[in-house]
């Protein structure tokens, strides 16, 4: 393939990213979902084609996705909620793994306990991109996000080292599950070490953080370092990765200045945008290589295996859900501690989920690309390769095409939704805590340095951190009348925005004018929008 057709590929597949993400937006349905139908589309027609490189992807596309899903991820929320994370990240990708080893041990002619482990365990992680980006529009409780995406960052690490040693047993003395424990185990604890040996590793570097070009350099080349180091130990790289992006997330209010986090946020929005969309496309764009192989099977043997693949993921979890939610309080603190009920999360008072978030988790298992890059990776003389490609390709195909398109109907019926009152009115009060701390800091400062500092300077610090406040109490006394968690419509507040963004647009307006008329060079015009998008920045979002 020439230089020139590549280049091609590239910008025509980011032009269908932009094109999908456009009619997602506006029709509200996954793009996750209209991407894979797109690249289906694309495969089938006549031309050169994109066949997905499992090495390449698990180097360097899984990596920096899942950093920057840890980033954007709470540590103390999954800590909060460890018990659950857990049971979903690991329990419940072994036990998927087994049935589903099992099921085609025993029902596929041909197949051996490891292959079907294999497939298993490539089939058992959710992608919950899909379900994210459409949980977060249609507003699920901040409880069940935190559940998807730790489910999410955990469960790759743990569903690769399970493949990596079935594969190793279907090439040896078979599946040992004394021995696939112990190298479990080793690949877990070792990559939980290195992703936090790199994550401290760059706190010496913090200096470096605050300048933003730098702290963007150090972020984007952070998860290779952890994936790298981890596969240089033979020990989970994946699980590296999350662990470095889960501590660094956390820690990076302490480390980084203001500027470096706001351009960081967005090189890493854009590096999401593309390679997500990217990722998705090559998913459509495997069914000609899935399905070239099957003319060595009978139909029934298709079909049973198939029928085995795709019901073990839509039936196990939940049935997993159901089982592990229903345990004694005894049980549940064995099998990783008692979640904490933070009271915000909508969840029953014990902390258990309720039959609604049981529902709407088990239709949030979407598959993605680790599937297809984990099957993928199964050597051409794997026992019946061609069939658990297959089947892989079509447990990714029903949860992304399916469950992806009606997950957004499913919560909205449900009506599983967050009290967006009660999360509004918990940011008021932090930013009237803060408004009134910066108060506090003033009366201190102007005492201590009362020579060094000219008094109209703090007389107008404190106007405008007071008028702050005043605005904050406000908007906090009309979210406290809110009813049935909706946000109330304050004309008052909504019409002193829309005065706000008015004056900013006017000031911009006249910047432009100076601009176009020479009397304000362009770096000029840069350094004064920057200071306006920057004030912009500052105001809330309706309802916020």
């Amino acid at each position: 393939m020439s230089a020139e057709t590549v280049l091609l590929l590239v910008l025509s597949a980011v032009a269908v990213i932009v094109a999908v993400r456009w009619v997602a937006d506006r029709t509200g349905l996954p793009a996750a979902a209209l991407l894979t139908l797109v690249g289906i589309g694309y495969a089938l027609l006549p031309g050169p084609n994109v066949t997905l490189d499992p090495h390449l992807v698990l180097t360097l596309v899984l990596p920096p996705l899942l950093y920057s899903a840890a980033l954007d991820s709470s540590l103390t929320a999954i800590r909060r909620n460890l018990r659950t994370v857990v049971s979903l990240s690991v329990l419940l990708v072994l036990v998927t793994a087994v049935l589903i080893g099992v099921g085609v041990d025993l029902l596929v002619p041909g197949a051996t306990l490891a292959a079907g482990i294999a497939l298993g365990a490539a089939v058992a992680p959710p992608d919950p991109v899909a379900a994210l980006s459409v949980g977060r529009k249609v507003g699920l409780p901040p409880r069940l996000i935190t559940l998807i995406q730790g489910e999410g960052l955990l469960n790759d690490a743990t569903a690769l080292t399970l493949l990596t040693v079935a594969v190793g047993a279907a090439q040896g003395d078979g599946f040992s599950t004394p021995a696939a424990a112990g190298d479990f185990v080793v690949a877990a604890v070792g990559g939980v070490a290195a992703g936090l040996v790199v994550a401290y590793g760059v706190r010496p570097l913090r200096r470096l953080r605050r300048d933003p070009l730098s702290s963007n350099a150090i972020s984007l080349a952070t998860p290779f370092v952890a994936y790298l180091l981890g596969e240089a130990l033979h020990v989970s790289g994946v699980l590296a990765v999350v662990v470095a992006g889960l501590v660094i997330g956390h820690n990076t209010p302490y480390w980084t200045s203001g500027a470096s986090r706001l351009q960081t946020d967005a090189v890493w929005r854009l590096v999401d945008f593309v390679l997500e969309g990217v990722v998705f496309l090559l998913i459509g764009q495997q069914l000609p290589e899935v399905i070239r192989g099957l003319g060595a099977y009978d139909t029934t043997t298709i079909v049973t295996a198939a029928a085995v693949t795709v019901g073990g993921v839509l039936l196990i979890r939940p049935l997993w859900l159901l089982l592990t939610e229903s345990l004694p309080r005894w049980a549940h603190s064995r099998l990783g501690g008692q979640d904490i009920d933070d009271g915000s999360s909508g969840a029953a008072p014990s902390g258990r989920l309720t039959g609604r978030e049981i529902v709407v988790l088990s239709w949030a298992g979407t598959r993605g690309v680790i599937t297809l890059a984990a099957i993928f990776t199964l050597p051409l003389t794997f026992p019946v390769r061609d069939l658990l490609l297959f089947c892989a390709f079509l447990a990714v195909l029903v949860t992304l095409v399916g469950q992806g398109l009606t997950f957004a109907p499913l919560v909205r019926a449900l009506g599983c939704r967050a009290d967006q009152a009660d999360e509004a009115r918990l940011r008021n009060q932090a930013r009237i805590a803060a408004a009134e701390a910066g108060l506090a800091r003033l009366d201190s400062l102007q005492e201590d340095e009362h020579d060094a500092v000219d008094d109209q300077v703090i007389a107008s610090l404190r106007t405008q951190l007071r008028a702050r406040l005043d605005r904050y109490r406000r908007r906090l006394d009309v979210l406290r009348t809110a009813e049935g968690g909706e946000i109330p419509l304050s004309p008052t507040y909504e019409a002193g925005l829309r005065l706000r963004r008015a004056v900013l647009a006017a000031q911009r307006e006249e910047l432009l004018r100076w601009r176009d008329g020479a009397r304000l060079p362009d770096e000029g015009l840069r350094i004064l929008e920057r200071e306006l998008d920057h004030e912009e920045g500052l105001l809330p979002a309706r309802g916020r």
